[in-house]
C-alpha cells in the first residue's frame, strides 16, 4: 500500500501539469481579456482608469497625449488612437509582454512554491483570497455531505428493506423529482417561498452571517449562521441525496441476495441480526469509502451556483466573479487549488477503500 501511495503521489506533478497546460491554452484564446478590459476603460473613462500609470495626479492630459497618436495597437479591440507604447506598458503590467511559452514556465515554477500571485482587480495574493473564500464553501460541503449521509442511508436501507412495497414506490418518486431536478432550481423555488421571493420573508437573501455577527455572544453567532445557511444547504441535500439513497439500496439488494445471508438466516437469527449484523458492513464498503468523493463532488461543482443565487463569499462565487472580470491569476489559482485538492481527495478514497476492505489491495497495480 505505501509503494501505491508513492506512486500515486509521483502521478500528482504530471497530472496538475497537463490540467495547468490545459487551462492556460484556453484561456489565451479567451476574448476580452484584462488589457482589452482597460483599454475600454481608458477610452471611456479618462482620467479614473488611467491613474494607476500616470500615478493619478495628472488628470486628463496623461492619456490625452497618448490618446492622440493612432496605430500600432497590438491587434486589441478599441485600442484604436493608443500610443503603442502605452498598449506595450500595458502588456507589461499584466505580464502579457513575454512569450507565451515563457509565461507557461514561470507559471509553472511560481506554483510549485504555492506563489499563485496577485490579483488584477484586487489588492490581495491569490492565495490570501483562496484561504479566505475557502471557509464557506468548506461549511457547504461539509454540512451538506453529512446530512445527505444521514438522510440517504438510512432511507435508502428502509427502501431495500421494503422493496416493491408502496414505501418504496413513493420514495422512488420523491428521489427521482430530486435528481432530475438541480439543485439551483431548488435554491431559487426556496427563495421564492421562504425569503421574500413572493410568499414568506422568514429566511435571509444572502450573506452567511448578519451585520454585526462579531459583537453577537456565542450562542446567538451559531444560531445566525444556521439562520442563514438552512435555505443553501437545503437546496444542496434536496438537489443531491437521490444518488446516494439509490446506492445505498442497491448495495444492500445485493448483499441480500447473497449465500452468507441466507446462512445466517437458516441459523435462526432475527431479521434485524441479519441486515446490522451481517449485511449492513459489507453493504457500506463502497457508501463509505465514496464519501471523499462525495464531499468533493459538492465542494467543487454544487455548491458554485448556490454561492452565486444566495451571493455567499465562497470559492465558487470568486470563481464566476474571476471569470467574468477576466481576473486570470484568480482562476487559474483556483483552478490549480481545486485540481490538487481533487487528486488528493481521490487519493484519500482509494486509502479508505483499503481501511474499510482490507480485502482489497494496490499493491499489485503499484509493481
Amino acid at each position: 500500500m505505501f509503494n501505491y501511495i508513492l506512486k500515486r503521489l509521483a502521478l500528482i506533478i504530471p497530472t496538475l501539469l497537463g490540467i495547468m497546460l490545459v487551462s492556460f491554452v484556453i484561456i489565451q484564446f479567451v476574448p476580452g481579456g484584462p488589457v482589452e478590459r482597460m483599454i475600454a476603460e481608458l477610452q471611456g473613462h479618462g482620467s479614473s482608469a488611467t491613474s494607476r500609470f500616470t500615478g493619478g495626479g495628472g488628470g486628463d492630459s496623461g492619456i490625452t497625449s497618448q490618446a492622440s497618436v493612432t496605430g500600432g495597437q497590438g491587434g486589441y479591440r478599441g485600442a484604436q488612437g493608443l500610443d503603442p507604447d502605452f498598449v506595450k506598458e500595458l502588456e507589461a503590467m499584466y505580464g502579457f509582454d513575454k512569450p507565451t511559452h515563457e509565461r507557461f514556465f514561470k507559471m509553472v515554477g511560481d506554483y510549485a512554491r504555492f506563489d499563485l500571485g496577485d490579483s488584477y482587480y484586487r489588492d490581495i495574493s491569490v492565495i490570501d483570497l483562496v484561504l479566505e473564500k475557502m471557509p464557506v464553501s468548506i461549511s457547504l460541503g461539509l454540512w451538506s455531505t453529512l446530512i445527505i449521509y444521514l438522510i440517504s442511508i438510512p432511507l435508502g436501507i428502509k427502501k431495500a428493506v421494503r422493496d416493491g412495497q408502496s414505501f418504496d414506490i413513493w420514495t422512488s418518486a420523491v428521489v427521482f423529482v430530486g435528481y432530475a431536478i438541480p439543485a439551483f432550481m431548488f435554491a431559487i423555488l426556496l427563495i421564492i417561498l421562504f425569503a421574500g421571493g413572493r410568499y414568506f420573508d422568514i429566511f435571509p437573501l444572502r450573506g452567511l452571517t448578519s451585520d454585526g455577527w462579531d459583537s453577537f455572544p456565542v450562542w446567538k453567532q451559531i444560531l445566525d449562521y444556521a439562520w442563514h445557511m438552512i435555505l443553501p444547504i437545503t437546496a444542496m441535500v434536496i438537489g443531491g441525496f437521490a444518488s446516494l439513497t439509490m446506492l445505498t439500496k442497491n448495495s444492500f439488494l445485493d448483499e441480500i441476495g447473497k449465500q452468507y445471508v441466507l446462512t445466517a438466516r437458516a441459523k435462526g437469527l432475527s431479521e434485524k441480526q441479519v441486515l446490522y449484523g451481517h449485511v449492513f458492513r459489507n453493504a457500506m464498503l463502497i457508501v463509505v469509502a465514496g464519501f471523499p468523493a462525495a464531499f468533493l463532488h459538492i465542494f467543487f461543482t454544487g455548491s458554485l451556483l448556490i454561492e452565486v443565487i444566495f451571493s455567499l463569499d465562497g470559492l465558487g462565487l470568486l470563481g464566476y466573479e474571476s471569470i467574468i472580470n477576466r481576473d486570470y491569476p484568480v482562476v487559474l489559482g483556483t483552478l490549480y487549488i481545486y485540481a490538487l485538492i481533487g487528486l488528493v481527495m481521490t487519493l484519500i478514497r482509494d486509502v479508505v477503500y483499503v481501511i474499510v476492505d482490507p480485502r482489497i489491495s494496490f499493491e499489485a497495480q503499484a509493481r
